[in-house]
């Protein structure tokens, strides 16, 4: 291949390299998993991992099996067969709850936020601090979520406001950090910059980044591979409730993932899964 070639093609990569220690062990190992509604295949044998400071990004067009293979993991969704392992032990994940349990919490697109209410009643919701006389200990729940926003977003100063007043990006980190106030370990982002506009995008880059420095892993579900491309370690292609094929972000094209998403072919730089097209 000419070098020119070789510029375009690299043109399609992600920018940075991956520093992800994949050594130990996964933080979730999904192996095998299915899962059926009323005779059709959702997701078949389907494998995926992840590990602590990593992105890994699903990808697929809508009814491809990203999301259902997820929701299996956030408890949404019973598997029909395969085994889930969190941190190396395995997992018995039936309800939300059960995943909570484990570290694990969802961040859904519509970002399940209580409009009325400011950032910090946001953070407690339903795990409320009380006074020793029983009412609502409003500056210890403010404290904690200056503590964790902090850490999160240090611009953000708008603790005293209704969510509803908020910004995208903004009600986006309330609502990631109300997930590791809670020791999340494991979080799933659903379509995590949809709506927002391009600074914004940029404000859930940044708060991924902090996420990753705190050895959190995260995965990113999307159809937008524009979306998620410069922020995710390595990308999982699913087509038909099968993994076409997964490789690290630095190792593929955004072209050559749209050829996975699309046809199902495999690249070079990927490792195939059962749902590759067979040349």
């Amino acid at each position: 291949m000419s070098t020119t070639m070789d510029s375009i093609a690299d043109h399609g990569r992600a920018h940075h390299h991956s520093d992800v220690d994949r050594t130990g062990t996964p933080l979730i190992d999904m192996r095998d998993i299915s899962i059926a509604f009323g005779g059709i295949h959702a997701v078949d044998q389907a494998s995926i991992d992840l590990y602590k400071g990593e992105v890994v990004a699903l990808l697929g067009h809508n009814g491809a099996g990203k999301s259902t293979l997820i929701k299996i993991l956030s408890g949404a969704y019973k598997r029909d067969s395969g085994e889930i392992f969190v941190r190396g032990e395995k997992a018995s994940i039936g309800n939300p709850r059960d995943a909570k349990a484990y570290g694990i919490e969802t961040i859904y697109q519509t970002l399940a936020l209580a409009d009325n209410v400011d950032a910090a009643a946001n953070l407690f919701l339903g795990r409320e601090i009380m006074t020793s006389w029983g009412t609502l200990d409003d500056g210890a729940m403010e404290a904690e979520a200056r503590k964790v926003m902090g850490r999160l977003n240090p611009n953000f100063r708008r603790f005293k406001e209704p969510v509803k007043a908020l910004s995208g990006g903004q009600r986006q980190s309330v609502a990631i950090a109300r997930a590791i106030l809670f020791n999340a370990k494991i979080l799933i982002m659903d379509e995590p910059t949809a709506a927002l506009g391009p600074q914004e995008t940029a404000q859930v880059a940044d708060l991924i980044k902090e996420l990753k420095k705190e050895d959190i892993g995260i995965f990113l579900i999307s159809h937008d591979i524009h979306d998620v491309f410069d922020l995710s370690d390595r990308v999982v292609v699913m087509k038909n409730g099968q993994v076409v094929g997964s490789a690290r972000t630095e190792d593929v094209t955004k072209d050559e993932v749209l050829g996975m998403i699309i046809l199902g072919k495999c690249p070079p730089g990927a490792t195939p899964g059962p749902g590759a097209m067979k040349e």
